[in-house]
């Protein structure tokens, strides 16, 4: 089941998450400001953070968010699936929800971003696989050699 992220869901997403052995210390420890933050006023913004449950227990998440001063561009800050899911179309799936979701709130055009380090090759991939085109790479953005990677699909060529 797909349902909005509550604050007692913060600490089985941090577990999720760092249970992955995709994201580094430093990242999980961003989520969780950004979960405190989603708690404290994201929906305010717009923000939506949702979480897969199965069987009482936290087995994916997903957060994303408009892009201010944008024409009905989205981001999607994370997608998360637990480390015992993967490869077997849960990722695909959530991400097929956001893309839906993000349609239905009248959004045009996601992005995503990740890094080009070999470690993250699977993670480009998913989104290439997925109907993403590589939109930009920023040299050196998070440290020397790690490139930021944008990703982008356009949702709809109707204009609103």
């Amino acid at each position: 089941m797909l349902r909005p992220t509550t604050p007692a869901d913060t600490a089985a997403l941090l577990a999720l998450t760092a249970g992955t052995g995709v994201f580094k210390p430093h990242e999980v420890d961003t989520l969780q400001e950004v979960l405190d933050d989603f708690h404290r006023e994201g929906a305010e913004y717009g923000h939506v953070c949702l979480t897969l449950e199965d069987g009482g227990a936290a087995v994916g998440f997903v957060y994303f968010t408009p892009v201010a001063m944008t024409d009905r561009t989205w981001e999607l800050w994370w997608i998360v699936v637990g480390k015992d899911r993967q490869g077997r179309g849960t990722g695909r799936w959530l991400l097929d929800r956001i893309e839906q979701h993000i349609l239905q709130l009248g959004g045009r055009l996601l992005l995503i971003e990740t890094s080009s380090t070999p470690h993250y090759d699977p993670t480009r991939r998913f989104y290439l696989n997925n109907g993403y085109t590589l939109a930009a790479q920023l040299a050196d953005f998070y440290c020397d050699g790690d490139d930021k990677c944008i990703f982008r699909k356009r949702l709809t060529s109707t204009p609103a």
